[in-house]
């Protein structure tokens, strides 16, 4: 299994961080560890540089955090993340969130942002990672302006099933997070997306199925699971097409 989307540099798992990181090397191939703040892609860099050749990077710069930023920080993660680009498996998370962010100004700001950093994986032809709540639409015609971005991943898609047929038209990917397990929507949504467009994720120490329970990158197991069943189709299929769908963007 690939946890394709993770946060293990987060202050949740302060505590347990390496008990949490033995119990995935013990059912993971891999994981992608998501940073979302400059401290936060130093922390990242410095797991995967702890646990090579099982926890890879991508750096990013959360939405929520971009509307309310000035050039010089917006400049600084972007300066951060070209100095680390040999280093790193995506650029990401990046992106829009509407959903927390209502303001007309702030989601422009958030837009543009969006914009400089999808440049620089088009320049540097990377895949990217994108967050995006209550704008997909938005965001999907933001990243069409660009070409050479070796893929796109919506990362816990939940945006229309019409959108998401054109986000596999034009050959980009959406991952299925452990929400999936309890949200009905998910589960209609990704019912209707084939497995050869789809990753899958924990978005750790989010999205657990058990109100109050801190997620982990081994709990991934719960949204293959949870896929295998809604698509009638058996376990170690899900897993190995999935798997493989990780391991040809990411190049791991």
């Amino acid at each position: 299994m690939i946890d394709t989307h993770c946060h293990l540099d987060f202050e949740n798992f302060d505590k347990n961080r390496e008990e949490v990181i033995k119990r995935a090397k013990k059912k993971l191939t891999s994981l992608i560890n998501s940073g979302t703040s400059f401290q936060g892609n130093i922390n990242t860099l410095k797991l995967s540089n702890e646990n090579p050749d099982f926890i890879y990077p991508s750096l990013g710069f959360h939405p929520i955090q971009s509307a309310d930023m000035n050039d010089s920080e917006v400049n600084k993660v972007l300066y951060q993340i070209s100095n680390y680009i040999d280093d790193i498996v995506a650029i990401g998370e990046v992106g829009i969130d509407f959903f927390y962010v209502k303001d007309k100004i702030q989601r422009n700001r958030q837009m543009d942002i969006f914009k400089r950093f999808c440049s620089l994986a088009n320049e540097h032809e990377k895949p990217i990672i994108i967050h995006c709540r209550d704008g997909e639409k938005k965001a999907f015609n933001i990243i069409n302006q660009f070409d050479r971005i070796s893929d796109v991943i919506f990362h816990c898609y939940s945006g229309s099933l019409k959108t998401a047929k054109k986000i596999m038209d034009n050959g980009y990917y959406m991952s299925s997070s452990t929400m999936i397990d309890y949200s009905t929507q998910h589960q209609e949504l990704f019912r209707e997306i084939p497995l050869e467009y789809i990753l899958t994720e924990t978005d750790s120490p989010y999205l657990h199925p058990i109100r109050g329970e801190m997620n982990e990158p081994s709990c991934v197991k719960i949204a293959i699971n949870k896929l295998a069943e809604i698509k009638e189709v058996d376990y170690t299929s899900v897993n190995k097409i999935t798997e493989n769908n990780a391991k040809k963007i990411f190049k791991i």
